[in-house]
């Protein structure tokens, strides 16, 4: 079992610099009003991930620091946890700091590791149960009743407590997608109409890829047809002459000409041979120009129909690229998107149905699922409570009796609610279920709900009476109580300080009390006091063993250390505490 050691205070609030020994059984903090006896449990939800209060910083110091050792044993889920982050064990022992600084920042470290903060708060949820005041007012709120019970319940409610937050998380998406459906359903069918209409023009122009380049091409040799046949019969006659014209000069007359004259002499020098070539080159080429440009005069189309046709095809295609896209390319993606995007609109009734179906079945399962877990709570709520009952009578609260109220709210419409027990009832991420923990404190009295039928001391009672039956089911290695006793005294303070010490005998105890009662159980009694600066050092922290005990139980009892009665008392309450143990 992990055990908190000792934890050392240095620069929090009131606290300059002391060292907290804690016992693995029973330890006690007491100390007059003021004193800094919260301190302990701030500086433990410091070292165990709690919020960082750079107001918590004593003045004039520029950090606050907890040190705290755990005694971890192999294997042990903190252990683990610690070994994960990183962290080194030493013989048997964790390491476990904190910082803040008066600006804010906070540091962490674990095992001599630096590690997120998260990491300690991790490390809190298998280590310590923290309770106080808050807790108390905590417990008086029906969400955290129920919380409580499915807590003890454990595996009979979480089973179906899993499914159903999956069933749902499920249905709330389900009725979010079929409320935009059908709410969305006119601005739907109007975007689908307007996507037929789009694609049966698109379908009745059937434009082909990059015809508009290629009409366009078309139109403009089209419409110079007289200018390119002029051209082209000019520039033949000048390559190859004109058959009419027997003194005309062309260029391939002259061409031919020059390849003559140097085809003469080319065999007196290589250069010149070269230069004939080339000219040689320049014929063949002139001859393929001019054989081109006469069969491209001769098929030449100058129709005006032909024109005419691809002028209005253009337009054609004109008129969808205003309306879809920049260039037919565009236009058939557009198509194609628009197409899948109507597919998925008159899907809609499909899709509707399926999701109808779906919530259908989802409601029935929720039904079924919720109608388990009211079955497993009203089972474990009748254990609970009947344990809870036991421990008010070791509470001096022998009549008390402990009960749970389930209940559920009618539905106003089937459509809100899923059927429990033959009824449409409302629900929830957690079920149908409200839960409400009553008392009756006494024979005769109707059972009430806590907030409204307990006193501040029975309240108390109550609350230590539920976490020691959460310790037999659910138990944890350290328990720290911020004056959960009180409202509580006499008698009942007495049953408070024994069951806290029967609980110590299967987990460590930490618990700040202004009660001599419940401090004379503890295995060890701390006492916090002040200087006279009004700070608390290291020898602030003090553990009271004989006479010293004896002193402070007095002052607690009587606020005199040297009363004799007060002195009586107190070791009339040693001597009882020492008994029971």
């Amino acid at each position: 079992m992990s055990v908190l050691e000792e934890m050392r205070i240095r620069s929090l609030g009131v606290i300059d610099d002391a060292v907290v020994e804690l016992s693995p059984g029973f330890t006690a903090v007491t100390g007059e009003t003021g004193a800094g006896k919260t301190m302990v449990v701030t500086s433990l939800g410091l070292l165990l991930g709690g919020r960082a209060d750079p107001a918590l910083v004593r003045i004039g110091a520029k950090a606050a620091v907890v040190e705290g050792r755990i005694t971890v044993s192999p294997g042990d889920a903190a252990a683990l946890r610690a070994e994960e982050a990183g962290g080194e064990i030493e013989d048997g022992a964790l390491l476990v700091s904190r910082t803040v600084s008066a600006e804010g920042r906070s540091r962490a470290h674990l095992g001599g590791r630096s590690v997120p903060v998260g990491v300690l708060a991790e490390l809190a949820d298998e280590l310590v149960a923290v309770h106080g005041q808050t807790d108390q007012q905590g417990l008086l709120k029906p969400a955290r009743q129920r919380q409580a019970l499915d807590r003890y319940a454990g595996a009979a409610v979480d089973v179906p407590h899993t499914k159903y937050a999956a069933a749902y998380r499920r249905l709330r998406a389900v009725v979010t997608e079929l409320d935009e459906l059908t709410t969305r359903a006119r601005e739907r069918a109007q975007e689908a109409d307007l996507l037929r209409f789009g694609l049966d023009e698109v379908a009745a122009v059937e434009p082909l890829p990059g015809e508009d380049a290629e009409l366009a091409a078309e139109a403009e040799r089209l419409g110079h047809a007289e200018a390119l046949a002029s051209a082209a019969a000019l520039a033949h006659t000048a390559l190859a002459g004109d058959p009419e014209d027997q003194e005309g000069v062309d260029a391939t007359t002259v061409v031919a000409a020059a390849g003559r004259s140097l085809d003469a002499v080319r065999a007196h020098d290589p250069a010149l041979a070269a230069l004939a070539d080339r000219i040689g080159e320049i014929s063949i080429l002139l001859g393929d120009v001019a054989g081109e440009l006469a069969g491209y005069a001769d098929q030449l189309d100058a129709d005006p129909l032909r024109l005419a046709a691809v002028e209005e095809r253009r337009a054609a295609l004109t008129a969808l690229t205003r309306k879809y896209g920049d260039d037919i390319t565009a236009v058939l993606a557009w198509a194609e998107e628009g197409a899948a995007r109507l597919t998925e609109l008159e899907g809609d009734d499909d899709r509707i149905g399926e999701l109808t179906a779906e919530r259908d079945a989802l409601r029935a399962e929720l039904s079924a699922l919720g109608q388990d877990l009211t079955d497993a709570r009203t089972e474990a709520a009748a254990r609970f409570a009947t344990a809870v009952t036991e421990e008010l009578a070791s509470l001096a609260m022998p009549h008390a009796r402990v009960s749970f109220a389930i209940g559920q709210t009618e539905a106003p419409d089937e459509a809100s609610g899923i059927d429990i027990g033959g009824r449409s009832v409302l629900y929830g991420p957690s079920g149908a279920d409200e839960v409400e923990l009553l008392l009756a404190p006494h024979p005769g009295a109707q059972p009430r709900p806590i907030a409204k039928g307990a006193s501040g001391g029975e309240l108390s009672r109550v609350m230590l009476a539920v976490e020691v039956v959460f310790a037999g089911s659910d138990p944890v290695p350290t328990y720290l109580f911020d004056e959960v006793d009180a409202g509580v005294g006499g008698k009942a303070a007495v049953e408070v300080g024994r069951r806290l010490a029967k609980l110590a005998r299967s987990a460590q105890v930490v618990v700040v009390t202004h009660l001599p009662q419940v401090a004379a159980f503890a295995d060890r009694q701390l006492l916090v006091e002040k200087t006279v600066d009004g700070s608390v050092t290291r020898s602030g922290v003090t553990v009271l063993e004989g006479e010293d005990r004896v002193r402070e139980l007095s002052r607690m009892l009587a606020g005199q250390e040297d009363s004799e009665t007060a002195r009586a008392h107190a070791e009339e309450l040693l001597e009882t505490a020492r008994a029971d143990g």
